[in-house]
């Protein structure tokens, strides 16, 4: 079992009013709640918000993913070497009447039945983009010009239980993926960028970007932060929600060939295509709106209200 990450004060008090307002509903597994209507009100808005503003900036093919993928994906894309801490898979009983009565009476007492569960061919989901590379790659070689694709609020796992609100371990992450030549591909994710920090202050949030890394795993995983962060291959947006640092809240990767070179997506000439994507995390943005506006939501800012919530 993962340890908990300790909440600080400041996250334990924000939990506990979230919880009280009935804006999250607790489940009793830290990470993971039930959300109530203000909640969904805000993140439905966003989201569409964000929709729209995609919309404007680039016609995107629409592609949606159930919260499972084949379990061959992470093995082939190496997830379960970067990032084994956050993986998640599924299990399933395939054993006989004897052993289910076994497992029954176990599972009744609270104990260990582990054994009676076989793994399947099943991962939980740990990023949207990550199905869209191997369904473009059977299409056959790009047409000129390369492809967008926007996932939509899709569901995503990570491993990671917390008592901070803001560190969830399942959650939706609306994503869009560019995949094409090397230079457009890196300038749509550069544009995205500033797009996403103008949309953020635009809610009256305190947003910033910075260059970052993902939380590889191990001492090599340390190397290849350090790697990711000196070339510049992720940016976030950060917002103060429950401290003491502030919270990434979305993220603009480039991913270079790498994804597109393993599921052999290639260029209009046959040349391996780049691939980029952002990812904003919704119920991130929801919590720092929640943090910044307060949990009535009539008394939000008029300028917010209509963006979220266009007549």
């Amino acid at each position: 079992m993962a340890a908990s990450r300790p909440a600080t004060p400041d996250q334990a008090a924000f939990l506990e009013e979230l919880l009280k307002h009935h804006v999250l509903v607790a489940t009793g597994v830290q990470g993971v709640y039930g959300k109530g209507d203000r909640f969904e009100a805000v993140r439905l808005g966003f989201d569409a918000l964000l929709t729209r503003v995609a919309a404007d900036h680039g016609a995107a093919e629409r592609l949606r993913f159930p919260p499972l993928v084949p379990r061959r994906l992470l093995e082939d894309t190496g997830y379960l070497s970067s990032f084994p801490h956050l993986a998640g898979a599924v299990f399933s009983f395939e054993g006989t009447e004897s052993d289910a009565a076994i497992q029954h009476e176990r599972a009744s007492a609270h104990q260990d039945w582990s054994e009676f569960q076989q793994m399947t061919d099943l991962v939980l989901t740990p990023a949207a983009c990550y199905p869209v590379y191997p369904a473009i790659a059977a299409r056959g070689r790009l047409a000129p010009g390369g492809i967008l694709i926007d996932t939509g609020a899709s569901w995503v796992f990570r491993h990671e239980p917390s008592g901070d609100p803001a560190r969830m371990q399942t959650f939706q992450m609306h994503e869009l993926v560019r995949i094409g030549d090397p230079e457009p591909v890196l300038a749509w994710r550069d544009e995205w960028a500033q797009r996403g920090l103008e949309l953020l202050r635009g809610l009256g949030l305190d947003a910033d970007l910075d260059n970052a890394s993902d939380p590889f795993f191990g001492r090599q995983g340390r190397m290849l932060a350090a790697s990711q962060r000196e070339q510049a291959l992720k940016i976030e947006l950060l917002v103060q929600i429950a401290g003491p640092e502030p919270t990434a809240v979305a993220s603009f990767n480039y991913h270079r060939d790498h994804f597109a070179g393993t599921h052999g997506v290639e260029l209009a000439d046959g040349a391996t295509a780049h691939t980029a994507c952002l990812g904003f995390g919704n119920e991130r943005v929801t919590l720092a709106l929640l943090r910044t506006h307060g949990f009535e939501l009539e008394r939000w800012p008029t300028e917010v209200r209509s963006q979220l919530w266009p007549a």
